[in-house]
């Protein structure tokens, strides 16, 4: 990594040597010219001012007046309240025969399934004793 940085550092440092140069040659040509370059060239630093400090009072007026204007600024651009929620609507219920009927349905269901799987498992059975009887002999 700092491989890199010397090479970007030699790189600058040559164009640095080749601006002088053409700065040396314009001044032998024309000093005014150069006077005009290096003034560019030249950044001029901001003046330092002290900065004033503001008391705790004012500082606080000054808070409590942003907030005023963020509070106006917030309730112009607010959309007006929504409406009150209508109650929900009453739980449908199921009635006694209802109730029986899925009952029903399901006690069905489960000695379908058990049915099925006390024939599966009849299914599989077979199968073994015959493998057994086949390596006896």
């Amino acid at each position: 990594m700092t491989e890199g940085f010397t090479g970007i550092i030699d790189q600058l440092e040559r164009q640095k040597a080749a601006i002088e140069r053409a700065l040396g040659a314009l001044r032998e040509v024309d000093p005014s010219v150069a006077a005009r370059a290096e003034h560019a060239a030249a950044t001029p630093e901001a003046p330092t001012r002290k900065r004033r400090k503001r008391s705790a009072a004012v500082r606080r007026k000054m808070a409590l007046a942003q907030k005023a204007r963020w509070a106006k600024a917030k309730s112009a651009t607010e959309p007006p309240a929504a409406p009150a929620p209508q109650p929900p609507k009453p739980k449908r219920k199921i009635s006694e025969e209802g109730i029986k009927r899925i009952i029903a349905a399901t006690k069905k269901r489960w000695r379908l399934q058990k049915a099925a799987a006390k024939a599966a498992s009849a299914k599989k059975v077979a199968p073994k004793k015959f493998a057994q009887q086949k390596r006896r002999s």
